[in-house]
């Protein structure tokens, strides 16, 4: 008998060697190769006017990564020590490790149940129920928060809201009141290998994160240090990849556009048992994620998938709530993020995948999920 041939879970890409070598050269050319130099202060720019048209554009400050990102904002706060921080269940632990290493206290909240996010109502119910300082709410599997609405609750409520919206460059607007950070991670559609980047309106916030990410150096007062920071910063080299990645990211958005609309169809038409998350069809994703019937774990068909050469990951599984060092932080129950959990399933998903490669995935999902029985799921 043959073994399938692999169908992996992901496949990176990022800028070739010749899409790369004109910033190459201007490293050597320069010869600075971290500090804010020239590449990273370009990046932080572009970045920035993704956003909207210099002077409405948002200040972008560069980080050595997504987590390093959500840490220098946190931290960029100034919420005394202690602060409670509501986050969502659903999401992957640095959400988690960025509010306890920045020296804050996380509150696990529950989810929406079509948009798999926390959203401002959400929050509005917790924080009449608890004491809450800030909300990191998440992009969920790259579904953009509504910034709209967040700046409405923090112009109601007073407290700050930073997204972290690690994979939904391409998707995530920049709020006018909350702050949002970006990874440039080697598994998200616009990838640098590494990197992070800050957005926010409130400049006197990003002056925060760059001195926070410079050990916390304040160069305008003699390099003292009055709040400890850390070594945040950007290398140049990682910045070139990100340039690169800019220059490419039109063709990118094209072809993700089309294998999601190809692969969405054949789902829609052969596995429509299969739930998906609620969010706009023509945004730029870096996976996809299904939701299993009622009844079926994703745990238990991971393995006949992957007899048949599918990878499958179970996203965000456990919930936060579930892993030891995270257990004290529920303040109630959390039945839809639990729920989702158990039954979300992360498909192969890359910019290359074949139509064929396609075509077997939705087949062995379409075989599972109308062969299986809640008996045979919960076994």
């Amino acid at each position: 008998m043959n073994t399938p041939t692999r169908i992996p879970l992901l496949v990176a890409q990022l800028p070739d060697t010749e899409a790369l070598t004109p910033y190459l050269k201007q490293i050597d050319a320069n010869r600075w190769y971290t500090n804010f130099g020239p590449l990273v202060t370009q990046l932080e720019q572009r970045f920035a006017a993704s956003f909207a048209p210099t002077p409405l554009a948002p200040v972008a400050i560069s980080a050595s990564n997504g987590t390093a990102g959500l840490e220098l904002a946190l931290c960029a706060l100034e919420l005394m020590p202690g602060a409670r921080v509501l986050l969502p269940a659903l999401t992957f632990v640095a959400t988690a490790t960025s509010v306890i290493r920045s020296g804050y206290r996380p509150i696990i909240g529950d989810v929406d149940p079509d948009t798999w996010l926390l959203t401002p109502e959400i929050a509005r119910a917790y924080a009449a129920r608890h004491r809450i300082d800030a909300v990191m709410p998440v992009a969920t599997f790259g579904n953009p928060q509504d910034v709209d609405a967040w700046d409405r609750f923090v112009e109601d409520t007073g407290i700050p809201v930073i997204v972290d919206a690690a994979g939904a460059f391409g998707n995530q607007r920049a709020g006018r009141r909350c702050h949002v950070v970006f990874s440039l991670h080697a598994t998200k559609a616009l990838a640098a290998g590494e990197g992070g980047m800050v957005v926010s309106h409130d400049t006197e916030l990003t002056a925060r994160v760059r001195r926070l990410s410079n050990f916390g150096i304040d160069l305008e007062q003699g390099s003292q240090v009055f709040v400890a920071g850390e070594n945040g910063k950007l290398s140049e080299y990682h910045a070139a990849v990100a340039h690169a990645a800019l220059d490419q990211w039109p063709v990118v958005v094209e072809r993700r556009r089309a294998v999601q609309a190809l692969y969405q169809c054949l789902l829609q038409r052969h596995c429509p048992q299969l739930g998906m998350q609620q969010r706009d069809e023509h945004g730029i994703y870096p996976i996809l994620v299904g939701l299993l019937p009622p009844g079926l774990r994703a745990r238990n068909l991971q393995p006949e998938l992957l007899a048949q050469g599918i990878e499958t990951r179970q996203w965000y599984c456990p919930t936060l709530d579930r892993h030891p060092a995270f257990a004290s932080f529920a303040v109630g129950p959390l039945p839809v993020a639990h729920e989702l959990a158990e039954r979300l399933i992360g498909l192969p998903f890359f910019i290359d995948i074949e139509e064929t490669q396609m075509q077997r995935v939705v087949r062995a999902i379409a075989s599972l999920t109308h062969a299986a029985t809640p008996r045979r799921a919960y076994a």
